[in-house]
């Protein structure tokens, strides 16, 4: 709306409260001027408005209570009527009051118009469903035999990872080429390639120290390790064995998501004599097997998609550029806050347990496994009482956010997780660009007692934007640092929607609003068909358009705009 249509909305509405309101009561003066209609109660009780709901943040909604209360002090105190005497100087100050709530109005309006828009491409692309479905078939994979197990292709602090196939247990349409028709095929220097797509599936298979030998006693005490497990993962049988969860806690699984490990298949067998497993966990291995084990003789087995290596291991050989290490905690990002929304808390993020694997455009595309150590309540809630040292704060104490890494046991006491997986993000971003994570090794900072100053500077050829947002991820104080959306929507914003902050004023919001339905058109055109659909950035931004929200983008741009002043002043003192 233009300067000279404000003014003359102003002046009708100063008008209209000098001349038809000044001595009516409050709430209809108020009613008056939000164009809203009064309902009269019983005869005893006063005059109410109803109010609208905006759907708008609690700053807006401020804006008309100020004018309410307002209104109502004036009259309680008698400033209409001592207003009402007709000067030119009262008659100036009603123009200016009518002024003010036009532009206010209008400011409410332009934002209700900004948050149905959000919320209409929000419930668009939030529709679409992650494409995760299980090649196996509904009624196959269930028992150890269904699987041919290659080599070991990973290893933790309580699992061995093999790579697998399951020839008779696939679904039509997944390919299902042997080991031996590639050979034959294909040279022998040239199988390897085709390798992972003769073994497309990886089988985990925990180590049992503790919890029995029945199948119910390791489904309760390994729970958490079905939180990514889909909805065909467990045998119908055992499903209600599952759901009765650890210690009555109902485990919680999340939705599928591109950037979060899916659970194909779990279910317990016993423990076999596996390749290296003589060399490289005997003493895990139950005594059937190792006389000297102390291992049971049943444990889980989770069969998920074969990944070619770990975050860690393809940083080891491959740097990055800009674009691409931005990309990856973009993609980091989306897969906290996805799980965030799903009341999950991973509490053990590190490089060695985020996989890893190319798209067609040679994209590095990133997903977050290992829910070994997640916090996973009933109710959703990322707050966990703390109230005794045996209570776990989660793994990997090197990249565990200081809110949980300074927490005193005791009654009442509580850890907020809903950042914490955030932080974590903020301290491999330095790995994924290229540079030693501060925090590991003997010299490393502790996250406990670090100050940010003493936080390193990522290299020159970062972006600005990125090093702002990795800096605000490992802010001390949680209630300072961005939640994981805020963090991804910055990135976004930097990636894809530089020219709609070109504007910092009303003008620039609206320029942002029609960059937002012009990415989803070209986003809605690149999913219709064709291999661009499944790359990584086109996954980024359904993401991103999935979980538009005005509140969210607005303290984005915030951020974005006070680190891009940050640095103007910075270069000015320079």
């Amino acid at each position: 709306m233009s300067v000279k249509h404000a003014i003359s909305r102003g002046l009708e509405l100063g008008r209209s409260v000098y001349t038809l309101g000044l001595l009516r009561p409050a709430g209809r003066v108020v009613a008056r001027i939000r164009g809203e209609r009064v309902v009269r109660a019983a005869p005893q009780s006063r005059t109410t408005a109803q109010p609208h709901q905006t759907h708008l943040p609690s700053r807006y909604r401020y804006f008309r209570t100020t004018l309410s209360g307002l209104a109502a002090r004036l009259q309680s105190s008698g400033g209409f009527r001592r207003l009402a005497g007709g000067s030119s100087r009262h008659r100036a100050v009603f123009l200016a009051f009518g002024l003010g709530v036009g532009l206010i109005e209008q400011q409410l309006e332009d934002d209700r118009r900004h948050a149905a828009t959000c919320q209409g491409i929000q419930e668009l692309f939030g529709k679409k469903k992650s494409s995760a479905e299980s090649p196996l078939r509904f009624t196959s994979g269930y028992t150890f035999e269904d699987y041919a197990i290659g080599k070991q292709i990973g290893k933790g602090s309580n699992a061995a990872v093999y790579e697998a196939t399951a020839p008779l247990a696939f679904s039509k349409k997944t390919d299902t080429s042997s080991v031996e028709e590639v050979i034959e095929d294909q040279g022998e220097a040239e199988t390897a390639p085709y390798l992972r797509c003769c073994f497309p599936l990886a089988v985990k298979m925990m180590w049992n120290i503790g919890a029995g030998s029945s199948s119910d006693s390791i489904l309760r005490s390994m729970s958490q390790e079905l939180v990514p497990a889909g909805p065909h993962a467990l045998k119908q049988e055992n499903k209600q064995i599952t759901l009765d969860g650890h210690f009555g806690v109902l485990p919680r699984t999340v939705r599928a998501h591109p950037n979060v490990i899916r659970v194909y298949r779990a279910f317990t067998a016993d423990v076999p004599l596996l390749p290296g497993a003589q060399e490289e966990y005997p003493a895990v291995l139950p005594a059937r097997l190792n006389p000297d084990g102390i291992g049971y003789n049943r444990t889980l087995f989770l069969v998920m998609k074969n990944y070619p290596c770990t975050l860690r291991q393809y940083l080891q050989g491959n740097t990055p550029d800009w674009r691409q290490g931005t990309m990856m905690l973009l993609q980091l990002l989306e897969g906290v806050d996805h799980l965030c929304r799903e009341g999950v808390a991973h509490r053990d993020l590190k490089s060695d347990n985020v996989l890893l694997e190319l798209d067609s455009d040679g994209s590095p595309r990133l997903v977050i496994s290992d829910f070994g150590c997640c916090l996973a309540q009933s109710d959703g809630s990322l707050q966990l009482p703390f109230n005794s040292v045996w209570v776990s704060r989660g793994g990997n104490a090197c990249l565990m956010a200081p809110e949980a890494a300074t927490a005193v046991p005791g009654r009442a006491v509580c850890i907020d997780y809903s950042k914490a997986d955030a932080w974590a993000v903020g301290a491999i971003s330095y790995e994924i660009f290229g540079e030693a994570n501060p925090f590991y090794g003997a010299q490393g900072l502790e996250s406990r007692s670090f100050q940010e100053d003493q936080l390193p500077r990522l290299p020159a050829g970062v972006p600005a934007d990125v090093q702002l947002v990795v800096r605000v991820l490992l802010r001390r104080n949680p209630e300072k640092r961005p939640s994981a959306r805020v963090a991804a929507n910055i990135l976004h914003l930097s990636l894809w929607g530089k020219r709609a902050l070109a504007n910092r004023d009303d003008a620039g919001m609206r320029e942002l609003v029609d960059w937002l339905l012009c990415q989803s058109a070209v986003v809605l055109l690149r999913g219709c068909g064709g291999p661009r659909g499944n790359t990584v950035e086109a996954e980024l931004q359904r993401c991103f358009l999935a979980h538009l929200e005005l509140v969210d983008l607005r303290t984005a741009v915030g951020f974005l705009l006070f680190g891009r002043e940050q640095d103007h002043a910075c270069v000015l003192s320079s």
